[in-house]
């Protein structure tokens, strides 16, 4: 990719006016601008008078040529400033010849903006005044004096990809903290240097150069923010050395990326920065990365992910003026002393949305050995560079503006010497680091025997030195997802419904339902009594003794019994004994011995005897129940919540699930597949098989039917008709890669080469290719493929269901890579259906497979099934490789996540579920790390994010789950409206889940609504809810408010 065309652009800088300024002597001072650019002057402006006012109009147009051909780079525009010098004309005195003149200050501009795509752009820019200047304003009511500059490009410098694809990276340096005791003030000059390489143009990399560090003694902490300063030197005034808005802001030691960031650091941390001696830089440096440069950038942090950043001391070589003009050097012009380095973890860069690095980092001897080992790289940027780097060793490292260099003549007689810019940066025509990722075998470079000891650099080692460094980029390397527009109320996610006829419940509700009842019977008594009796009762009224009655009673006791009606009352008050037995007592489970069964009859027996007489004396309301409303859910919420079950090994819910699907669509053969598979999971074969063959049956022309069936039949060891079953799905299906693969070459040739045109057809129309490029020869046929189904394994593989806790969703395809192999196909699908224990056959395949081989796809579906036995070790190792293979595929750290999730390592497992979430593209299953991510919060009490992340899961896959969770977090969150609302779409998706009811009666409690706590508390007690704390957090709520609990 071309950055610009061959040709140069003009870059113009024009000073329109300037703006309370002042002179050393009157009031209307005569001044001019003198503007400069990577030590060059382009102009000097015309004489202006200053008015009264302090305002002059200069309209001074200064220009020069960008050309990245060779001339000025990007990066040159990246890190170097356009200076503006204001001078003062002095008026001429008598005998004077010539004109005397006064510097009052400098302006900076940073032309940075051309760089995000301007083609022009108008700031205000202060000026600095120089020491002694009138522009030094004492009080911080004057105003200050400044330029207003337009900076104008004919046409934009970078094209539309590179300003989407290119970056912008700034290193701040800022100090070494504890350096050693040897480093002394006083005594002969030193420069104190780190620097670092970067790709820059493509592959090449570029060097980084940090100069003139300023050795302090301790006392006091640096003060925070203090500004960040441009990397050249002898700026005339002291606030030009300062970048525009560039600050550091410093921060909590826990929050920084590097070492020395936890709490048992914070005692050495605060001694380093306040008592002992450190070296101070606070430089800020830029470099433009092209769009190959990035993605090498990029690329080279997930190999090497450590960085070298190199510190050394060199000594400072003092130009003299003696007669000869001659320059003196010491005997150590050349010598590096205390070479160290510094391992810079990069990986964080890769994190998606990550655009910044800050931290500490130790700094250790200089070894090549230990280098390559940790970073890849042989080179070093000061011991290969050194002698460009003494070269440009000399105090004053920038001509001064103004200022005239006094070159000595036998310098000027010498070969022409390459130097560097003044920043420290080599020319990028004049040496090319070597590359590190080019630096990656083990043959030391020629002619530079290794260091194997550094006995100075140890020295930091005794100090405990660390570098405080910060990388930033203009644009993450990996983009973070764009946080999606979530309701605002919960209520808004929750599909509209049928309302739900309202009944009433509890304790009080069932008392008054047996009053009822009690009224209700007696009045029937009565009127059968009256039926009997009535023209008895008329005739005697009053006259009816005590014996009459008895033998009334017996005879109303017969007719009751005789014609059925005693039991019919029985019956009739039998439902509400049995309301009270549950909502007043909280009886719903068989009693534990005889014993304890007599008790409680005799304590039901007096109360029912005691209400009986209450009711009798009070009047009898009539009381109507409504209908109740159903909630149908769909067949994929079904089988969502099956898979949620088998996850959490509740395989008895799972189960149940599957078969209400095939209960309401007896005739859709896809839910008895999902059956089969789940059979097959539990290891279930027999009840598998008759699955796959009732599919089968519904349509025998089903490929997956078909497969399934053989793959039934080699588990089972029924190889022949295994072989009858993937002989007709090829029969059917010429083109279908899984069935020829688990045939394996049991066909003949021909019919192979017939397969192998047909898949070509195949491939060249999938959007996905398929790879069974081998040419398929015999020879290498019968080595690579034992039939699958002929082959007896000597140790039957098997899952264990009671880990499959573990288990990922079936349908997960954790490719990484468009081009899969024949092997890797049947994988797919054996994982789909969860054959698990035919998996392992087909990876040795795949191994074996010349177009195969470890790649990530394969360690993730290894790691994928060493979990679901459990087997953390052996899984991580391959999630490991699978990593250094793609370290940005989501899958990786999904299913890293899910690992360590598993293991009880809850802070990793939000690490990896946190960076999964940020991919812009989703992992193949996101439903359970959402789940897993916001329990982890939950269990962590940010609540705010757990909540966030259980939006999230419900508006894309709701569950009963997704609902509890939100639920959860709005009640820990105190907002009860909210909470109520999650929770009971939760009960409307799942009755039978205790949390659910535990929680809803936690809200009804606090909001006050008596009867639903007692009802909610009720249903959570009859489910038996394992969780002892969220029980006891429940009693404590009932006693604070006073009710809830009947039974108290």
């Amino acid at each position: 990719m071309e950055q610009v065309p061959s040709t140069g652009r003009l870059v113009q800088i024009t000073v329109t006016e300037g703006y309370d300024l002042k002179g050393f002597k009157g009031d209307t001072p005569v001044t001019f601008i003198r503007a400069e650019f990577n030590q060059v002057v382009l102009g000097d402006s015309a004489k202006i008078t200053v008015s009264p006012e302090g305002t002059a109009k200069y309209n001074f147009t200064s220009s020069f040529e960008f050309n990245p051909e060779g001339g000025i780079t990007l990066d040159d525009l990246a890190h170097k400033p356009v200076f503006l010098t204001v001078t003062e004309v002095l008026p001429k005195e008598k005998k004077q010849k010539e004109e005397k003149t006064l510097i009052l200050g400098q302006a900076v501009v940073d032309l940075l903006p051309l760089l995000e795509g301007q083609s022009s752009f108008q700031t205000a820019v202060p000026l600095h005044p120089v020491q002694g200047s009138p522009l030094e304003t004492p009080s911080s009511s004057v105003k200050q004096c400044s330029l207003e500059v337009k900076v104008l490009v004919a046409e934009p410098l970078l094209t539309t990809a590179q300003i989407s694809e290119g970056n912008l990276l700034k290193v701040t340096l800022e100090a070494a903290y504890s350096v050693p005791e040897s480093f002394i003030p006083t005594g002969p000059g030193q420069n104190y240097m780190v620097g670092l390489q970067v790709p820059s143009v493509g592959e090449k990399d570029y060097p980084i150069l940090f100069k003139n560090g300023t050795l302090k003694l301790g006392g006091e902490r640096e003060p925070v923010p203090r500004p960040k300063k441009w990397p050249i030197a002898n700026i005339l005034a002291p606030g030009a050395n300062n970048i525009p808005d560039a600050f550091i802001v410093g921060g909590p030691y826990e929050e920084e990326d590097g070492e020395l960031n936890h709490p048992e650091d914070r005692e050495f941390r605060n001694q380093a920065e306040c008592i002992k001696k450190r070296i101070i830089w606070d430089l800020e440096s830029r470099c433009y990365l092209d769009p190959p440069a990035v993605v090498s950038f990029q690329k080279r942090i997930a190999d090497c992910r450590l960085w070298p950043v190199e510190i050394t001391r060199v000594p400072l070589i003092t130009v003299s003026k003696g007669k000869a003009g001659k320059t003196e050097k010491t005997d150590e012009e050349g010598q590096l002393s205390f070479h160290g380095v510094a391992y810079v973890n990069m990986v964080p860069l890769l994190y998606p949305g990550v655009k910044r690095i800050r931290g500490a980092f130790h700094v250790y001897p200089y070894l090549d050995n230990v280098v390559h080992e940790k970073t890849k790289c042989l080179f070093s940027l000061f011991r290969d560079l050194g002698h460009h780097l003494i070269h440009n060793n000399k105090i004053g490292g920038i001509i001064s503006p103004l200022s005239k260099p006094a070159v000595p003549k036998n310098l000027k007689e010498d070969k022409p010497v390459k130097e560097k810019d003044i920043d420290g940066r080599l020319r990028p025509g004049d040496m090319q680091a070597p590359s590190i990722k080019s630096q990656s075998s083990d043959t030391p470079l020629e002619g530079e025997p290794p260091l194997s000891h550094n006995p100075e650099g140890q020295q930091y080692i005794e100090a405990r030195t660390y570098i405080v460094l910060e990388i930033q980029l203009d644009k993450a390397l990996v983009p973070k997802r764009m946080p999606e527009e979530l309701a605002r109320r919960v209520k808004e996610m929750i599909p509209p419904r049928p309302p739900l006829t309202r009944r009433t419940g509890g304790a009080q509700k069932a008392v008054s339902d047996y009053h009822i009842q009690i009224k209700n019977i007696s009045r029937a008594i009565l009127d059968e009594y009256y039926r009997m009796f009535g023209k008895q009762v008329a005739t005697l009224e009053s006259d009816m003794d005590s014996e009459t009655l008895e033998e009334q009673k017996c005879q109303l006791s017969y007719e009751l019994n005789c014609s059925g009606k005693y039991f019919a009352f029985k019956e009739q008050l039998k439902h509400a004994v049995v309301k009270i037995v549950r909502e007043k007592y909280l009886k719903t489970t068989s009693f534990e011995s005889q014993e304890e069964l007599q008790t409680f009859i005799s304590e039901l027996y007096v109360f029912l005897v005691d209400q009986m007489h209450v009711a009798l004396n009070q009047t009898m309301p009539e009381d109507a129940q409504g209908t109740i409303a159903t909630i149908y859910t769909s067949s994929e919420q079904l089988r969502l919540f099956a898979f949620e079950a088998e996850v959490n090994e509740n395989f008895e819910m799972a189960a149940a699930y599957y078969k209400e699907r095939l209960v309401r669509e007896p005739q859709n053969l896809d839910h008895w597949l999902d059956y089969g598979a789940f059979c097959l999971l539990t290891e279930d074969n027999i009840k598998a098989q008759e699955c796959f063959r009732k599919a089968l049956s519904l349509n025998q022309s089903h490929i997956h039917s078909l497969l399934l069936c053989g793959v039934l039949a080699v588990l089972l060891e029924n190889y022949e008709q295994a072989e009858i079953f993937f002989e007709d799905a090829t029969c059917l299906e010429p083109t279908n890669v899984v069935a020829w693969t688990l045939l394996g070459p049991g066909a003949t040739l021909s019919v192979l080469d017939k397969f192998l045109e047909e898949s070509s057809k195949l491939q060249s129309d999938s959007r996905e290719p398929i790879l069974p490029t081998q040419t398929w020869d015999p020879s290498i046929n019968q080595n690579l493929s034992n039939t699958f189904i002929k082959e007896v394994p000597a140790k039957k593989e098997v899952s264990k269901c009671k880990d499959s806790s573990a288990l990922l969703h079936p349908g997960l395809h954790y490719g990484v890579s468009q081009t899969t192999t024949i092997f890797m196909e049947t994988i797919h699908f054996l994982m789909n259906v969860k054959a698990v224990q035919f998996v392992h056959r087909v990876l040795a395949h795949e191994l074996l497979c010349p177009q195969g081989g470890p790649s990530c796809e394969y360690y993730l579906v290894l790691a994928q099934t060493h979990i679901l036995k459990k087997d953390f070790a052996k899984a991580e190792e391959y999630l490991q490789q699978a990593a250094q293979m793609d370290y940005l595929s989501p899958n990786v750290w999904g299913l890293k996540g899910h690992l360590y999730f598993l293991s009880g390592n809850h802070a990793e497992a939000k690490a990896c579920y946190e960076r999964t979430i940020s991919f812009v593209v989703d992992a193949s299953e996101m439903h359970f790390i959402f789940l897993r991510l916001g329990l982890i919060y939950l269990e962590e009490k940010e609540y705010e994010k757990a909540k966030k992340t259980y939006m999230q899961a419900c508006k894309r896959s709701p569950s009963c789950l997704t609902w509890l969770g939100l639920g959860i977090a709005c009640y820990r969150l105190d907002e009860l409206t909210e909470a109520e609302d999650a929770l009971s779409e939760a009960n409307a998706l799942n009755n039978y889940n205790a949390e659910v009811w535990a929680y809803l009666a936690l809200v009804c409690l606090k909001v006050g609504r008596q009867l639903e706590a007692e009802q909610a508390y009720k249903y959570t007690k009859k489910l038996k809810l394992k969780d002892e704390a969220l029980l006891a957090e429940i009693h404590t709520v009932q006693e604070t408010v006073g009710f809830g609990n009947p039974s108290f």
